[in-house]
């Protein structure tokens, strides 16, 4: 069976590695217009003859580490600058002890009970995302994250009927599905969709309608019930004569009135469908698992950058270390810092560069992580894992998704981005703890308020070295974001906020890949 081309230049970077199959690209004209290769990582082999080149590495987050461990493979010598004293970059997991400043002058000592966590930055990991490529190569154990649970609750406040209530997400999605359903097969029946519909369409529509929505049949005019026990149950089912007892429906109108139907969409997106997953004991044990391959004398941390500029022979570096300024230089750098924070490290960068940088948007987000001494959700709510969504200033409640039975737990008391985030992040620990607490009683009760432990609050924003939790462009396509996808001399960059998987680590280490290719292909060129 003849190959196609795309599998040609797969299979020669398989064999040869990335400075080979990019040469075969050039040869046949392909480097400018082809599609994005599969990732070949760099070989030992390639750089047979060529000598060992210095990259130094700005930033040690996931972008930074995988840089670093590729190149690292290959034979490169590569060094780390990291301002923080751990690797991981906005991959932080918070556990007892972990003690931090933020910009607003709040210290903050975390004191959960050994085996608990809470996981600041990033908590799940999509199935189909190149992060759990690395979790296998690394070691990393992986176990289940639940990022749907039918248990769990929508809550939102407001001023129809079913405003100010706890509703079960199966309740919900049950009458949503079912008046949407019973709607369109009458629509459909009455002739609504003659125009759109043959005979076959719609008897195959008003079928495939019957059992999303569990409705009646023509006969009983295609209502919804909510009888077949998939909104819950008043009395289950159970032994002997107990058939159980469903509870009404709520009406038509009220449950169109609430809104709670808006966030079903979440499940369907591409990155957020179940399953989900999360390192065992936290999502730090990646780049602590980076560090472990890499090797630890490679990375200076404590180390703030204060210069990068282009040089004759390749870059010059300076950093703070111990409060002294220091100087590296090596054959390359790739910058993998927050676009915002790179744009104010001075540089010989072009202005064009430094406005790409600045081109950036950061935006914020917050999390509050608090340990009870009693997993109440599971006790009294009979919900294991899940997130519970609001249109509260908190928005999103996580249960955690491992212990199950335990006697204590650790829940994401609110998750929430943007205003919501500012406004946390804005007032102090103990009054973000408060709010929070506050808020989630309307949901959960006067027990929400119980047996507290310890707590934990992140506001992105606020955090030195991040200053915000992602960034967004204004324009992806207008030529400004794109100039730091090549190289400026010497320097790369690389990042999360260099892909369209903004937010995730597998969009940083897509990056990495990218980066770590095309230096690569520079030094193989040469």
């Amino acid at each position: 069976m003849p190959q196609t081309r795309r599998q040609f230049l797969q299979q020669v970077g398989i064999t040869g590695g990335a400075g080979v199959l990019y040469s075969t690209m050039g040869a046949l004209g392909l480097t400018t217009t082809a599609e994005t290769p599969a990732f070949a990582a760099p070989a030992r082999t390639d750089l047979n003859g060529r000598g060992k080149k210095h990259i130094v590495i700005l930033g040690a987050g996931i972008a930074g580490l995988t840089s670093a461990y590729e190149l690292g493979k290959a034979g490169y010598k590569v060094t780390l600058l990291e301002a923080r004293q751990r690797p991981g970059g906005r991959n932080w997991t918070v556990r007892g002890g972990t003690e931090e400043k933020d910009l607003h002058g709040n210290t903050q000592r975390a004191k959960f009970s050994k085996g608990q966590y809470m996981n600041a930055g990033p908590g799940r990991i999509p199935q189909h995302h190149v992060t759990l490529d690395y979790c296998r190569e690394l070691g990393v154990a992986i176990e289940p994250f639940v990022n749907q649970n039918a248990d769990a609750y929508l809550y939102r406040e407001g001023s129809t009927s079913l405003s100010n209530k706890a509703i079960r997400h199966r309740t919900a999605k049950a009458d949503v599905y079912g008046y949407v359903s019973e709607l369109l097969a009458k629509a459909t029946d009455q002739g609504a969709l003659d125009s759109l519909l043959t005979p076959t369409d719609k008897e195959a529509l008003i079928g495939f309608l019957s059992s999303f929505g569990a409705i009646g049949n023509k006969a009983a005019g295609f209502g919804y019930t909510g009888a077949d026990g998939r909104r819950g149950y008043e009395v289950e089912p159970g032994a002997g004569l107990e058939g159980g007892r469903t509870a009404a429906p709520y009406g038509l109108s009220d449950v169109l009135a609430s809104g709670v139907g808006n966030y079903f969409s979440f499940e369907f997106g591409w990155d957020q469908a179940m399953m989900m997953f999360q390192p065992v004991g936290g999502m730090d044990r990646i780049p602590y698992a980076f560090e472990r391959a890499i090797g630890r004398e490679k990375f200076v941390y404590g180390a703030k950058v204060l210069g990068l500029r282009n040089t004759s022979t390749g870059v010059s570096v300076i950093y703070s270390s111990g409060g002294k300024p220091r100087e590296i230089t090596a054959d390359y750098a790739i910058c993998a810092l927050p676009p915002h924070i790179a744009a104010t490290v001075p540089s010989n960068l072009p202005g064009e560069i430094i406005s790409a940088l600045q081109y950036a948007r950061p935006t914020n987000a917050g999390k509050i992580g608090i340990e009870y001494g009693r997993r109440w959700w599971e006790l009294d709510h009979r919900i294991y894992g899940g997130i519970t969504n609001s249109n509260l200033d908190l928005v999103n409640m996580w249960y955690p998704s491992t212990g199950f039975h335990g006697e204590r737990g650790t829940m994401i008391g609110y998750y929430n981005t943007g205003a919501n985030a500012t406004a946390y992040g804005a007032l102090s620990p103990a009054a973000r703890l408060e709010r929070a607490i506050a808020q989630g009683i309307k949901i959960h009760g006067d027990g929400y308020g119980k047996d507290v432990k310890a707590s934990f609050s992140v506001d992105w924003a606020g955090t030195e070295y991040s200053r915000g939790s992602w960034v967004g462009w204004p324009s992806q396509t207008d030529g400004v974001y794109a100039r730091l996808l090549e190289p400026t001399g010497n320097i790369y960059f690389a990042g999360d906020h260099l892909t369209h998987t903004i937010a995730w680590q597998h969009g940083a280490m897509v990056s990495a890949r990218a980066t770590v290719t095309a230096l690569h292909s520079k030094v193989m060129s040469r």
